[in-house]
């Protein structure tokens, strides 16, 4: 019997803020444990939380950048909690009135194994604002718990069960996690905990329209472990319903060396965390103005951005997509194309060669001492013809380790491209002269040679005369 796969994602967004949620503790990763926390984020009684204005801005701002509706009315609630890692016994989250509804994320491109993806809209069906909880790490026989995550603003982005692969699944969560980079909304880390997705699962025979039986799948650290993990549940499900196995709601944890899930624990259902409002929270009210104020602040958008830097910059889809890929990638090349006389070139250095050195050195953008005025002034000397691109490359390599200005370099090094046209007679003329046997080849009807005596020509100007140039000379020498 063959299966359809029905897929739906919950995502955790840690919110870019400077303090948690409901305290002024602050929002900062990597601190010595237990460092950031107060009476409020601790739970202890007669304590007061006050909302975090910043959060909720952030929120709406992620609901309007996917499409969704914004509740002019809404509130907190407490959803009962009993863990280690949240001190109060209940979580203050959103219940029935999130901030964010009805939204859509539309897919392009390809997915994780590189095949093309159709267009397609995922819904949103709600985005709410809660508090994230402490950090356990286990020890064997015991356990750590770090409270400096507990009360961090944690937006969770809950996608309908719209996507029908884990193709689509690692798609989604490529488009929503540019979104929130580029909303300025969150770093969505996955290795620092700022993203985490559950995936919710279920098989129904191909033509049904009925959901089969959910299950959850959750300690996915990757987006390469949700795809893994999704491929692995589709033919985990299909083999136990092939053999007659009626399946049950529960949810698993995934282990990403085995390449298996395993059971974890039956799913709860919501009136489980027994919710009610918060009675120490004001609800939250937006007027029509409030709404298009938050609108006004919304940024330009990865599918915006490519559509420009094809447009303006004369790119390719495939230059504008990796540049757009990240953030502060797309801002570092917008800021040295804006001072290039040519910013295709421009695009052509940084995906060819910064990247490749950035991932040689293991090394960040933010780090790096070539800067984006540095690398469009060398752009520039390689299109004016002052210096050859592989005299280029050799300038970058001093750039990437000193941080000086390639002039600088040009000029200490004397590497300035040879165009005279007395030089290069000159040098065409020694390289003929050295080569007779070559020089016999090539006039006997060999034109392949032509490309060994400009490397010969090249290795009489040390690399710095000019190719084409060079071409033309010994054409006029040899054929003359």
């Amino acid at each position: 019997m063959k299966y359809e796969a029905v897929i739906g994602l919950e995502t955790h967004i840690q919110v870019r803020t400077r303090s948690k949620m409901f305290c002024s503790c602050a929002n900062r990763f990597g601190d010595e444990p237990n460092t950031n926390v107060c009476p409020v984020c601790m739970g202890y009684p007669g304590v007061l939380p006050s909302p975090n204005r910043e959060a909720i801005r952030a929120t709406v701002r992620a609901g309007l950048l996917t499409g969704c509706e914004i509740a002019r009315f809404s509130k907190f609630d407490r959803k009962s909690y009993f863990y280690p890692d949240m001190p109060k016994n209940y979580q203050i989250s959103q219940y029935d009135l999130p901030f964010c509804s009805r939204g859509a994320i539309r897919l392009s491109g390809t997915g994780f194994s590189g095949a093309p993806l159709p267009e397609k809209a995922i819904g949103i069906t709600r985005i709410h604002l809660e508090e994230d909880v402490a950090k356990l790490t286990h020890f064997g026989g015991a356990s750590g718990v770090d409270y400096n995550r507990a009360g961090v603003p944690l937006m969770e982005v809950v996608s309908e069960p719209d996507m029908r692969s884990a193709d689509e699944a690692y798609a989604y969560l490529t488009c929503l996690k540019e979104i929130m980079q580029y909303g300025g909304i969150g770093d969505c880390d996955m290795e620092k905990g700022q993203m985490r997705c559950d995936v919710n699962i279920s098989l129904r025979p191909a033509g049904a329209t009925e959901f089969g039986t959910k299950i959850e799948l959750k300690n996915l650290n990757s987006f390469r472990a949700v795809h893994r993990a999704i491929d692995y549940e589709i033919w985990r499900q299909a083999d136990l319903l092939d053999r007659g196995v009626v399946l049950q709601q529960e949810t698993r944890g995934w282990n990403d060396d085995s390449g298996e899930s395993y059971l974890m624990r039956t799913k709860e259902s919501a009136h489980d965390y027994r919710y009610f409002p918060d009675p120490d929270l004001m609800p939250v009210v937006f007027s029509d103005a409030d709404i298009e104020e938050f609108r006004r602040e919304l940024p330009e958008m990865p599918e915006a951005k490519r559509a420009r830097y094809e447009r303006d910059f004369g790119l390719t889809a495939y230059d504008a997509g990796v540049l757009t890929a990240d953030r502060e990638l797309a801002q570092w090349f917008e800021c040295a194309a804006e001072k290039a006389k040519q910013p295709k070139l421009v695009a052509n250095w940084v995906i060819s060669e910064l990247l490749a050195a950035l991932s040689a050195e293991k090394t960040t953008l933010e780090q790096c001492r070539v800067k984006p005025g540095a690398l469009a002034e060398l752009t520039d000397l390689i299109a004016s013809g002052a210096i050859s691109g592989k005299i280029g490359k050799e300038v970058f390599a001093v750039m990437l380790a000193e941080g000086r200005s390639p002039k600088s370099i040009v000029e200490e090094r004397g590497l300035s491209q040879v165009s005279d046209a007395g030089a290069i007679v000159q040098l065409v003329s020694e390289a003929i002269e050295a080569n007779p046997r070559q020089v016999g080849e090539y006039r006997a009807g060999n034109a392949k040679i032509l490309q060994y005596l400009v490397g010969q020509v090249m290795k009489l100007s040390r690399g710095r005369a000019n190719p084409q140039l060079v071409v033309a000379e010994l054409k006029k020498q040899l054929d003359g």
